[in-house]
C-alpha cells in the first residue's frame, strides 16, 4: 500500500468523494454534514492523500489548516471492499506526519455520532485522539462528535 499526496485529478478519487458524501447524507441529516465535496478539497488550505495498491484505489483523506498551529482532518474514506485493511490508519498517519512537519500543535475533526461512524470513533482513539468540544465553526449537535490530538503523542 502506498499513501501519495494526491492532486484530486483521477476519476477514481471522484467516484470515491461522491461515495463518501454519499455515505455521510445517509448517515447524518443535510445541516451537519460537513465533508467537502471536489471543490472544497481543491484549496490551498488543504492538501489531499490518496492510498493505492498498484492501481487500485484504496482510500483517502484530507487535512484542512485552520490556522498556523491547528489542523483539521477531512474527508476520511476507505473504499468499501477494504475496510478493515489499515487503510484510514496508513492515511492518518500520513496526516499527522505532516501536521507534524507543518509544526501544528493539535489536530482536531468532527465525525458522526450514530452507529455507522463507531468504527471511525475507534480509529481516532487508537490513534491518540480524546473526544473534545466543538472547534472552528463548529456548534454542538446531536449528529457530531469532535476529537483533537496534540501532535507529537500517539
Amino acid at each position: 500500500m502506498k499513501v501519495v499526496v494526491d492532486d484530486l485529478t483521477h476519476p477514481e478519487v471522484h467516484a470515491l468523494l461522491r461515495e463518501h458524501l454519499a455515505g455521510m447524507h445517509a448517515h447524518s441529516p443535510p445541516e451537519n454534514v460537513f465533508a467537502l465535496d471536489l471543490s472544497r478539497l481543491k484549496v490551498p488550505e488543504v492538501m489531499f492523500w490518496t492510498a493505492w495498491d498498484e492501481a487500485e484505489l484504496l482510500g483517502c483523506g484530507a487535512m484542512k489548516e485552520l490556522d498556523a498551529t491547528h489542523g483539521e482532518v477531512k474527508s476520511m474514506r476507505t473504499a468499501a471492499g477494504h475496510l478493515r485493511k489499515g487503510v484510514a490508519r496508513k492515511i492518518l498517519d500520513a496526516i499527522l506526519a505532516e501536521a507534524g512537519r507543518r509544526g501544528y500543535s493539535r489536530v482536531s475533526l468532527e465525525t458522526g455520532s450514530t452507529a455507522a461512524f463507531v468504527p471511525a470513533h475507534t480509529l481516532y482513539a487508537q490513534a491518540g485522539f480524546v473526544r473534545s468540544g466543538p472547534f472552528g465553526d463548529y456548534s454542538p449537535n446531536d449528529f457530531s462528535v469532535f476529537f483533537t490530538r496534540t501532535i507529537g503523542q500517539a
